[in-house]
C-alpha cells in the first residue's frame, strides 16, 4: 500500500490494528513515510508543539532492575542520590518554567513508588503549584501508585501521569525482572479511570526488534494513550546496556513516523536521545512528532535550552 494514501485514510478516520500489515512501515521509502506522518500530525494535532519539563524530585537507589537505568541500585553508576527535594525548590522551578512558556511541568521520582511522608510532600508541592503557577499544566511520574493516590494527585492539580511500558510485551522480561508488563498496563488503566491523561512510551535501541517497536506502538494505541514519549537509548556506563550501539537518525525517524500513523491523535513526544538527531530534532518534528521534553532533565533551571528550543519552533512555524 502507498503510505501517502494510507496517511490520507488515517486523517479521514481509519485506525490501524494488529490485523493490518504493519510491516509496510519497515520497507517503505523513509522520506515518504515521514511526509505522510507529518501530514497526519498537521491534520490531527495541529502546528503547536507541546513542551514539557521535569524536575528529578528524588534520585537514585531504585530497587527495580531496569537494564537501561542509571538510577537502579542493581547497577554501578555515578548517579546522584538524594531524598525528596524541598517543596520550595520544586515550586520555584515550576515558576521559572512557567515564565519561560513551557506547557507542562512534572515531578519525577526514582523508585518503585512514592509513599508515606514523601508522597504527602509531593501533594503539598502540587497544591502550591496549582495555585501559584496557574498557566502551566502539572504532571507526575512516581512509579506504581494506588487508585486512591492517583485520585489525590488529580485533586492536587495533576492532569497527566507518566508511566512508560518501555518496550513490547515480548521483550519486557529482557529489560526488567522486578516488575511485569501487566503491572504497567494495569497502572495505565487506573490513570485513565481517574480521568487523567496517560503519558506512556518507551525506549528504542535496547536490542529490541522492529517488530517489538511496532507491537509497542499498537499496544499504546489499544490503551488509548494521550502522550507517547519516544526515548532513544543513550547507553550509560555501569548499566547492562552500556555497550549497546547508538541508533542511527534514520532508525529514530522511521520509528517516530510509524508511531504517528498508529497513534494519530496522541502527542508523539521527543524525549531522551535528541542528541542523536540533526539540529536537536528538527527533522523529527517534520516526521510526525508533536511534542518534546525541553531543558536539562536533571536540574531545576534550564532556561538557555528552553529558549533555544522555542527559537527552533518559531523558525519551523510550530509555535
Amino acid at each position: 500500500m502507498d503510505v501517502l494514501k494510507l496517511a490520507d485514510e488515517i486523517i479521514d478516520g481509519r485506525r490501524l490494528t494488529r490485523e493490518d500489515d504493519l510491516n509496510i512501515f519497515l520497507t517503505c521509502d523513509l522520506k515518504e513515510l515521514c511526509q505522510g506522518a507529518d501530514r497526519i500530525r498537521d491534520a490531527r494535532i495541529g502546528d503547536k508543539v507541546d513542551l514539557c519539563s521535569i524536575i528529578n524530585g528524588r534520585s537514585g537507589r531504585c530497587p527495580e532492575d531496569c537494564k537501561y537505568c542509571a538510577q537502579s541500585a542493581h547497577h554501578h553508576t555515578n548517579c546522584e542520590v538524594y531524598e525528596f527535594l524541598p517543596e520550595d525548590t520544586i515550586v520555584e522551578a515550576c515558576k521559572v518554567h512557567e515564565q519561560e512558556g513551557v506547557d507542562r511541568f512534572s515531578i519525577v521520582t526514582a523508585g518503585r513508588s512514592l509513599t508515606g511522608e514523601e508522597f504527602e510532600k509531593a501533594i503539598h508541592a502540587f497544591e502550591r503549584m496549582q495555585k501559584e503557577c496557574p498557566n502551566i499544566e502539572l504532571c507526575a511520574s512516581m512509579g506504581f501508585l494506588t487508585a486512591e493516590q492517583f485520585h489525590r494527585l488529580h485533586e492536587a492539580g495533576v492532569t497527566s501521569y507518566h508511566h512508560n511500558i518501555e518496550t513490547s510485551r515480548r521483550n519486557f522480561p529482557n529489560i526488567c525482572t522486578t516488575h511485569t508488563y501487566d503491572m504497567k498496563v494495569e497502572t495505565l488503566k487506573m490513570i485513565k479511570a481517574e480521568g487523567m491523561c496517560a503519558c506512556s512510551g518507551g525506549i528504542i535501541g535496547m536490542g529490541e526488534t522492529w517488530e517489538d517497536r511496532l507491537d509497542m506502538a499498537i499496544s499504546l494505541a489499544e490503551l488509548g494513550i494521550d502522550s507517547i514519549p519516544i526515548n532513544a537509548l543513550m547507553p550509560i556506563k555501569g548499566t547492562p546496556l552500556e555497550d549497546q550501539p547508538l541508533l542511527t537518525e534514520d532508525d529514530i525517524l522511521r520509528t517516530i513516523a510509524f508511531f504517528r500513523y498508529i497513534n494519530p491523535d496522541a502527542n508523539v513526544r521527543l524525549a531522551a536521545g535528541r542528541a542523536l538527531l540533526t539540529n536537536d530534532g528538527e527533522l523529527a518534528l517534520q516526521s510526525g512528532a508533536s511534542a518534546s521534553i525541553t531543558g536539562n532533565m536533571l536540574t531545576t533551571v534550564a532556561c538557555a535550552t528552553i529558549r533555544s528550543d522555542k527559537a527552533m519552533l518559531k523558525r519551523l512555524g510550530r509555535v
